[in-house]
C-alpha cells in the first residue's frame, strides 16, 4: 500500500501513513496534539521497501537528482602511461592515436 504524507496546522511533525488508494482520507487525527492533520500534496510512495533490490533501485534513482561530485581526476593505478596490449614487435611500428 502506498504511503501518504499528513501534517497538522499546529506545527507538529509530519506523518506518513499507509492507506489503500481507494480509501485515502483527507485528514487524520494528529498523535501529537489531537487536531486534524491534513493530507499534504506529495508524490505517492509506491516503491518503498526494505529489500536489497529496492535499496539498489533507490540508490540508482537518487543519482539523477543528486549526483556524486568529485574534487579531481581519479588516481590511475601505477604509471600514467598504459602498457601495450600486445607484445608483438610489429605492433610497435603502427601509428599511435
Amino acid at each position: 500500500m502506498p504511503l501518504y504524507g499528513f501534517r497538522c496546522d499546529q506545527g507538529c511533525a509530519a506523518l506518513d501513513r499507509s492507506f489503500a488508494m481507494s480509501a485515502v482520507p483527507d485528514g487524520i487525527d494528529c498523535p501529537g496534539c489531537g487536531s486534524t492533520a491534513k493530507r499534504r500534496i506529495t508524490a505517492v510512495q509506491i516503491g518503498v521497501g526494505d529489500s536489497a533490490a529496492m535499496r539498489l533501485q533507490d540508490a540508482t534513482r537518487s543519482t539523477a537528482d543528486a549526483p556524486r561530485v568529485v574534487s579531481g581526476v581519479p588516481a590511475s593505478g601505477g604509471s600514467a602511461r598504459r602498457r601495450p596490449v600486445s607484445t608483438d614487435p610489429r605492433h610497435r611500428r603502427l601509428p599511435r592515436p
